[in-house]
C-alpha cells in the first residue's frame, strides 16, 4: 500500500501520516536535518523500509504535529518529530541532535554556536540552531534553551490529562510568530494599529528581544493604517494575474490544480540595441520579480517559468545564476533545475499554507473558478436551442425569455 496512516486529530479531515515521519528514523531524520537545516524537517523521507502495520496499530493514541496545514482538497500533513521553535532555537525532545542551519555559512561560527548548544543539551533531546543565532551570545541561548525545556514539559502535563483527539500545544498566533521569526535589525520599524496588541508586543519584546524595544511604534493616524502605508493597493497587485516590470515588459501568473505558470513578455519594452540584448535584460528584471511575487504570494508546489526566448548560451546561464541568487535568502525550501531548450525553467517551492489567492479569494459565483464566461452569442443560441426544444414539448401559445439588460 502506500505505507501511510489516516489518524484523527479532530479536525473535518483526517490528517495523513508517511510511515517514514512516524517515529522508526530518528537518527536518518536528524541526519538529514544536519544536510538539509530546517527544512529539512518537511522533505524527509527515510531509505530504510519500515511497514505502517510495523510501527502502528488501529485505535492507538500517538502525539503528532502538523508539519503541513490542509490545502484545498487535502487534510493535514502530520508528524512524530516534534519541534517546538524559538527565536533562536528549535527544540527536537525526541531526537537526540544537534544541526546548524545551512544559512550559517561561517565554520566557525558553526564551531562556536554547536559547542555552546552541546553544553546545554539535555539527554535524550536534540535542538536546531537558527539563523537568528549567529553571533548571539550564550546566555540568550540557554534563555532560548530553558524556555522550550519548560514548553515541552507544559505539553507533556497537558497530554497525561487529555483525551484523544486533543490539542496539547498551539503555534503562537501570527502577531507573536511574524516577531519571533522576522523582527531582526534588518528591520527598521513594527507598526501596529492597535493598542491592545502593541502593549502586548511590547511586553513580549521587552522579555525576548529588549534592543529591539525602540523599533516598536503605535500608530495613531485619523486614515486606516492599510491606507497609510498603502497596503490595500499591493494587497490588490498581489492578486493581478499580469505584474508590470519597471522596463515596460511583464510577466503572467496562472495557478492551474497541479502547478503554476508564469510567462515573461517584454510588453511595451523594446530597447535601444539588438533584440538579444533586450530580450536577456528583461528577462534578467522578471527573475528578480518572479522569486519576490513567489514570497509575496506564497505560492508552492510545482513552478514553471517561460522566459522569452534567448540564443546564446551565455545568457541562458546569466539568466540561470541570477535565478539561483535571488532564492538564496528565500526562507522557503526551493529547488531549481537549469533552463530547457524551449526556455522554460521548472522549480519546486516547498507549500505548508494555502496561498494568498486561495486564502483571500473565492471561485468566481458566474463562472464557478473557470476564469472565464460564456460569450452573449454563446449564450443566444443556447436560449434558441431551448426555446426549440420546449416548443415541441409544451401545448402553451407563448414562451416569455427574461435576459439580463
Amino acid at each position: 500500500g502506500i505505507q501511510a496512516a489516516f489518524v484523527d486529530i479532530g479536525l473535518e479531515r483526517a490528517a495523513f501520516l508517511y510511515v517514514t515521519d512516524a517515529g522508526a528514523d530518528a537518527e536518518e531524520y536528524a541526519r538529514m536535518i544536519e544536510e538539509e537545516g530546517l527544512e529539512g524537517k518537511m522533505e524527509f523521507r527515510s531509505t530504510t523500509q519500515h511497514s505502517i502495520e510495523d510501527i502502528l496499530q488501529e485505535g492507538q493514541e500517538i502525539m503528532v504535529q502538523v508539519s503541513k496545514e490542509p490545502i484545498g482538497t487535502k487534510g493535514a500533513r502530520i508528524t512524530s518529530y516534534v519541534s517546538l521553535p524559538g527565536r533562536y532555537l528549535v527544540l527536537m525532545p525526541t531526537v537526540e541532535h544537534i544541526g546548524i542551519s545551512r544559512r550559517i555559512k561561517d565554520n566557525k561560527e558553526r564551531a562556536r554556536l554547536k559547542e555552546m548548544v552541546q553544553a546545554i543539551k539535555k539527554p535524550g533531546s536534540g535542538f536546531i540552531v537558527r539563523t537568528a543565532s549567529e553571533s548571539v551570545d550564550k546566555e540568550s541561548l540557554i534563555a532560548d534553551a530553558e524556555f522550550l525545556e519548560l514548553l515541552w514539559q507544559n505539553v507533556q502535563k497537558k497530554k497525561e490529562t487529555a483525551s484523544a483527539p486533543a490539542l496539547v500545544y498551539s503555534e503562537l498566533d501570527l502577531i507573536f510568530r511574524t516577531i519571533r521569526d522576522m523582527f531582526t535589525t534588518k528591520v527598521d520599524r513594527l507598526v501596529i494599529d492597535s493598542k491592545t496588541e502593541y502593549e502586548r508586543i511590547k511586553e513580549f519584546v521587552r522579555l525576548y528581544l529588549p534592543a529591539m524595544l525602540p523599533r516598536v511604534e503605535l500608530y495613531e493616524g485619523e486614515e486606516h493604517i492599510f491606507e497609510a502605508y498603502d497596503i490595500e493597493a499591493e494587497l490588490n497587485k498581489a492578486l493581478d494575474k499580469k505584474v508590470w516590470l519597471k522596463s515596460g515588459g511583464y510577466i503572467v501568473i496562472d495557478h492551474t490544480e497541479a502547478l503554476t505558470v508564469i510567462d515573461v513578455n517584454t510588453g511595451k519594452y523594446v530597447g535601444k540595441r539588438d533584440p538579444e540584448e533586450t530580450i536577456t535584460l528583461t528577462n534578467l528584471e522578471a527573475v528578480k520579480e518572479v522569486a519576490y511575487q513567489l514570497r509575496l504570494r506564497n505560492i508552492g508546489g510545482i513552478i514553471i517559468i517561460d522566459y522569452i526566448d534567448m540564443e546564446k548560451e551565455k545568457n541562458r546561464d546569466k539568466v540561470f545564476n541570477t535565478m539561483q541568487e535571488s532564492f538564496q535568502e528565500d526562507r522557503v525550501r526551493t529547488n531549481i533545475i537549469r533552463m530547457s531548450e524551449l526556455g522554460l525553467i521548472e522549480m519546486s517551492r516547498k507549500r505548508t499554507r494555502e496561498n494568498i489567492m486561495r486564502t483571500l479569494c473565492e471561485p468566481c459565483s458566474y463562472c464557478s473558478g473557470r476564469g472565464y464566461t460564456k460569450s452573449a452569442t454563446t449564450i443566444c443560441y443556447e436560449i434558441f436551442r431551448k426555446i426549440r426544444k420546449l416548443a415541441r414539448t409544451t401545448k402553451d401559445k407563448k414562451i416569455i425569455v427574461t435576459v439580463h439588460p
